[in-house]
């Protein structure tokens, strides 16, 4: 039976209270709650608005700032660049996809750890010399693969950017292209008969009054 999402509303006076315990809570308390993998959604007490993003925004914001920061400021200022660019939806997609392959590569790591612990928890002394001795090239494995992954995303990105791209134009017919109205191409177009003189006139043809 699947868990219910634990739901946490956010009143005018900018305090929080979880509904499952019916207490006030903390951002911090909110944070482990993401520490513990628990299943949350936070809504405006009046209107019911989705205000979860931006309370692990605020997470964000405050380990940022209070600890050993992930995103330098070279990289926040790209982000920030792709904020209503045409490849802002994927650029977001591309940076969950690899967060989520470098996740993945973490679990397996502790998994793979775990065989190198007793029934008392306490790792075995020449087994974890040997798993220790693994982790170079183990990692360097992992990595490697977690790098090709992110060079695929990052091409398929490319691959669907120019695919729309394609998409948008190709309907589209630019004068002077050849087989386009006025283009080179063309036999009986404007462009052919500006050389010749008609009827004898040489410079009537310039009144814009006929």
């Amino acid at each position: 039976m699947a868990t219910a999402t634990r739901l946490i509303k956010k009143y005018p006076n900018r305090r929080l209270y979880d509904t499952q315990t019916s207490a006030y809570i903390t951002l911090a308390d909110v944070k482990q709650l993401v520490l513990a993998n628990e299943d949350f959604k936070v809504i405006d007490a009046k209107s019911s608005e989705d205000l979860t993003r931006s309370i692990l925004l605020q997470i964000i914001l405050e380990e940022e700032a209070g600890g050993t920061p992930i995103f330098s400021s070279a990289m926040l200022a790209q982000i920030i660049r792709f904020y209503g660019h045409a490849m802002q939806g994927m650029m977001g997609s591309y940076l969950e996809k690899t967060m989520q392959a470098f996740v993945e590569i973490q679990s397996k790591m502790q998994e793979q750890s775990k065989t190198f612990y007793d029934a008392k928890g306490m790792p075995n002394p020449e087994l974890w010399a040997q798993f220790m001795s693994m982790q170079a090239p183990m990692v360097q494995a992992m990595m490697g693969n977690y790098i090709e992954q992110s060079k695929n995303l990052f091409v398929q990105m490319q691959e669907q950017m120019q695919a729309q791209t394609r998409s948008m134009f190709q309907n589209f017919t630019f004068p002077g292209a050849p087989g386009a109205p006025g283009g080179q191409g063309g036999s009986g177009g404007p462009a052919g008969q500006g050389s010749g003189r008609t009827g004898g006139s040489s410079g009537s043809g310039n009144d814009p009054q006929r």
